[in-house]
């Protein structure tokens, strides 16, 4: 049975509730992970999602900032939530489908602005947080299993507009793109995205700070669908949904959907 995932980066599951709800019911996935939704869990508007025929959620939630949720049409039970690097930050909500898939929904730290540990305490906590996950799934080999969400990294060439400009940019420096590498294969991780659409540049997140983002177009692939090999050759199309960008009031990160028939 087919089940369509998307995942996005919503900057505010509050403030973007009526985005969210227009993605459900215009494209209308199976299950929606959602990350940065700066809302206590008790504060998610979930009976608008319920009434849109999602009223299954599993979530962890701060005040004002990170946050991560799993929204599905069909029961989902929660399957741990993770506290990597020791950040006391929701930036991790697992749950398990009827179906025995798990889904793993990430918001790996951004990492501030200067690429150096020293001389910026968030880029030591990302790395950290890569490192954390990476020994877990070393530790416990995940099988079954679907990793989703913003990882505020864009490891290829071309998940960037510009690759020799953005080597020394926070999202795209070597130490960055070595830790998630490590990560991805210490869980034996497919990047389900890239396996559909291997070749072009592909990207997920515009700064809002462009006057237009789309001619501009000085984009980045932060966001991620990864799966474990055994379930792989199930997905098929793979795409980014650029539109939503430039929807009224809008994240600066677009949903990345995929399909796996499993």
């Amino acid at each position: 049975m087919p089940i369509t995932l998307a995942t996005w980066n919503i900057n505010s599951v509050r403030l973007r509730e009526p985005i969210v709800l227009k993605l459900l019911q215009e494209q209308g996935p199976d299950v929606l992970c959602l990350q940065e939704c700066k809302s206590p869990v008790d504060k998610i508007p979930r009976d608008g999602f319920a009434a849109a025929g999602y009223p299954h959620l599993v979530a962890r939630g701060d005040k004002g900032y990170n946050g991560v949720a799993i929204l599905s049409k069909t029961p989902i039970e929660e399957a741990g939530a993770f506290d990597f690097a020791g950040l006391g930050h929701a930036r991790h909500i697992a749950g398990r489908l009827e179906n025995g898939v798990t889904i793993h929904n990430f918001y790996v730290p951004a990492g501030g602005d200067v690429p150096d540990r020293d001389k910026n305490e968030k880029f030591g906590q990302k790395l950290d947080y890569l490192t954390d996950m990476r020994d877990h799934f070393h530790s416990e080999t995940p099988a079954k299993s679907i990793l989703v969400g913003d990882l505020n990294i864009a490891p290829r060439e071309d998940d960037v507009w510009s690759h020799k400009q953005l080597l020394k940019v926070v999202s795209h420096t070597p130490i960055e793109v070595e830790h998630l590498a490590e990560t991805q294969d210490a869980g034996k991780w497919v990047d389900i995205t890239r396996q559909d659409i291997p070749e072009g540049r592909l990207y997920s997140w515009w700064s809002y700070r462009a006057k237009d983002w789309d001619a501009a177009d000085k984009g980045r692939r932060l966001d991620h669908i990864w799966s474990t090999p055994d379930i792989s050759g199930a997905a098929h199309s793979s795409r980014v949904m650029r539109d939503a960008r430039g929807w009224e009031k809008p994240s600066d990160h677009a949903p990345v959907f995929a399909t796996f028939d499993i």
